[in-house]
């Protein structure tokens, strides 16, 4: 990961981590307040396949503050051929969207999933000049940054329940946008990694 950063470095460019993870109805467990021997209840609305893929980009450079960018994709679980998570061209819309708003060269640190490897994704890769890719170690989570906005997003989502997938995505993004607009919280996650890719300011 030292020749990674010396590469962005080099090249002028952001780091940006990339992951994707997922949600259903059923909200994640956590502990909440109430009344002494009255075990609190969180009764779920709704079950079934339904989710919400998530997938973003933590992204730093020397002398700017950290960015983060995401996509949210809904699969309806009793729609056929509904695409459970995302596409390349999803994941390549993602980095055309993250280079239009950061306004220079990327490059590009995820993990070895299927998506990430296929011929479809080389392909949009090698056609985008500005984009330079370097896979992480398998099985190393703890060294993307990624990973502590999903564990952050998951707390806050902690006991809350929804309805309908739709509901659920659109608090998702309201938590993620929380998160945007608070480079300090951004911060955090990169330090939490071995790596502490946070540049100074």
């Amino acid at each position: 990961m030292g020749t990674r950063k010396k590469t962005a470095a080099d090249l002028g460019a952001w780091l940006c981590f990339e992951d994707e993870a997922g949600q259903g109805l059923r909200p994640p467990k956590g502990r909440t307040w109430g009344r002494r021997g009255h075990t609190p209840i969180v009764r779920v609305g709704a079950a079934g396949s339904d989710r919400v893929a998530l997938a973003a980009l933590v992204c730093v450079k020397a002398g700017h503050r950290p960015r983060l960018f995401y996509r949210t994709h809904i699969h309806h679980g009793h729609r056929r051929n509904d695409p459970k998570g995302f596409t390349a061209t999803d994941h390549v819309h993602l980095l055309d969207a993250a280079h239009q708003r950061l306004g220079g060269p990327i490059v590009l640190v995820w993990d070895n999933l299927n998506t990430h490897t296929s011929k479809e994704t080389r392909a949009l890769i090698d056609a985008r000049p500005w984009l330079t890719v370097h896979r992480l170690p398998p099985y190393a989570p703890e060294l993307n940054p990624v990973e502590a906005v999903w564990a952050h997003l998951k707390r806050s989502l902690a006991n809350f329940t929804k309805r309908t997938i739709d509901q659920l995505a659109a608090l998702t993004r309201t938590r993620l946008a929380h998160i945007q607009r608070h480079p300090d919280l951004i911060t955090g996650f990169l330090a939490k990694t071995p790596l502490n890719p946070t540049p100074p300011l």
